[in-house]
């Protein structure tokens, strides 16, 4: 898998700053007086770094964006970068700080001078995510990454600091890599290994197979996978660092490694981002591996359901009705509305077992949210407001942008289906709150939960702030805090 650039802390010296040959940043304020690094590489530079931020380049920047001063006379270094941000910076700026230098980090590697800075951690964390380059089939033209190191006065601190945020990282490309990958290598047996792979981190895995599902009833989950050769799964995550026998938060992510619609083919175009449409399950996997990781003191257990929807003899028909693991029948409209019955069939398996005191999915689950929402915000559906707010103000914390959408009884009845007890789609209008509706029919009262429609922001079609081309990894830095700040001590 990917890993985060090799980052160490430590308090160079004035010769190792003079000497270095790759990229040289500086963190500095928006104005005022700079630090006594700054000054020294300043004199060095024969007083470029006074001029450029006397500049109306420089005064146009916003925090966290950075100006690049190529080749400077008087320093080893290929490039001098200043970097604009506040000593009272919030996370979100720091972090952007850190990923303008990591957009640019190449073979070189790079030293940060951020000196006394009480965001450097996050500078850290923000440099690792947009250094992310996913090149496991590209030839010839790999971007090499260098080192980098973060001169800072306290290195051991800010390395505490940031040993859980290096946490989150991995975690974070542990999802970009798994929505990247294409679904002749991503297939479910081979996205459930990856899975089973973790317990080495000290995860418990159980991978439930077909038979299994058929036995437990979860008709609806595998009516998706019957067209394709990849057998449906579904596996279970549990990371037990909470107080033994305390009610676990369940994450549930939908992983359909690949979505043509099924008999209700989509259209050509666009087809092939189609690998995306296992999101869900990748920032479920990705959480779990940072709880993992950073030792979390909290009970939490994932479950992905995984399957493929291809048209075949055998795939499931517009018409049919399939019957939950709930036991409720469901007629199947539209068979490319197949990431909600997958969902449904989970949920109502991680209450059944788990008796979660809060249930997340997480899902690609619909097209009609980039309408409403575009792809600056993931939708938030709940039956909770409770966990609803915490999840938005964790989203807010970390700067992943997230909106809470409306559910009620009007769009319920749009559902409704002369022959079963409901069908897999309302039509066009209110798309992604009748799919959450449809959802909402498999969790039980007394079970706060909440539904993130991520389609939108999975796989944006540029680059974001944190993140090159492709996929985000968005919600891992959500979930992580949330789970901190609500579910552990």
């Amino acid at each position: 898998m990917t890993t985060p650039a090799d980052i160490r802390f430590a308090t160079a010296t004035p010769e190792e700053i003079a000497a270095f040959t790759g990229r040289l940043a500086l963190i500095l304020p928006p104005e005022g007086a700079i630090g006594p690094e700054a000054r020294r590489v300043d004199r060095l530079a024969r007083g470029a770094v006074g001029r450029a931020m006397a500049g109306k380049a420089w005064g146009k920047l916003k925090p966290g964006e950075a100006l690049d001063l190529a080749f400077p006379a008087g320093l080893a270094a290929e490039a001098l970068q200043l970097v604009k941000l506040p000593r009272k910076a919030g996370v979100t700026e720091a972090r952007r700080a850190g990923a303008a230098i990591g957009k640019s980090l190449g073979e070189s590697g790079a030293m940060v001078l951020a000196g006394a800075h009480p965001q450097a951690a996050d500078i850290s964390l923000g440099l690792a995510l947009r250094a992310y380059d996913f090149d496991a089939y590209r030839s010839g033209d790999r971007t090499a990454r260098g080192a980098v190191t973060l001169s800072v006065t306290r290195p051991e601190a800010v390395a505490a600091t940031a040993r859980p945020l290096m946490a989150l990282a991995e975690g974070v490309f542990f999802t970009r890599d798994l929505v990247n990958e294409p679904a002749n290598v991503l297939t479910t047996t081979d996205f459930a290994a990856r899975l089973a792979a973790m317990q080495e981190l000290g995860l418990e895995v159980e991978i439930l197979e077909e038979e299994e599902l058929a036995k437990l009833g979860m008709r609806a989950l595998l009516g998706v996978g019957q067209g394709s050769e990849s057998p449906s799964k579904v596996v279970v995550m549990q990371w037990n660092g909470g107080i033994a026998g305390e009610a676990p938060l369940a994450l549930v992510g939908k992983g359909v490694v690949f979505d043509t619609g099924g008999i209700s083919i989509k259209p050509a175009a666009g087809m092939e981002e189609m690998t995306m449409d296992m999101g869900g399950a990748g920032v479920v996997a990705g959480v779990m591996r940072t709880l993992a990781l950073r030792r979390a003191k909290a009970n939490v257990v994932g479950l992905v359901g995984l399957v493929e929807n291809m048209p075949d003899g055998k795939a499931q028909r517009p018409g049919d009705i399939v019957r939950s693991m709930k036991g409720d029948t469901i007629e199947v409209i539209n068979t490319d509305a197949e990431g909600r019955l997958v969902l449904a069939d989970v949920l109502w398996y991680a209450q059944d077992r788990f008796k979660p005191a809060g249930m997340i999915d997480l899902a690609t689950l619909t097209g009609a949210i980039i309408i409403a929402l575009g792809h600056d915000n993931a939708g938030v559906f709940a039956n909770d407001d409770a966990l609803a707010n915490a999840v938005l103000a964790a989203a807010a914390a970390e700067g992943e942008g997230a909106w809470r959408m409306p559910m009620g009884d009007p769009y319920d009845k749009l559902i409704k289906s002369r022959l079963a007890d409901m069908k897999n789609t309302g039509g066009r209008p209110g798309g992604s709150i009748t799919a959450a509706q449809f959802l909402r029919r498999f969790v039980r009262d007394e079970t706060p939960w909440c539904h993130i429609d991520i389609a939108g922001v999975a796989l944006p079609p540029s680059e974001t702030a944190l993140a090159p081309k492709g996929a985000t990894g968005w919600g891992v830095m959500t979930l992580d805090r949330m789970i901190r700040d609500r579910f552990e001590g």
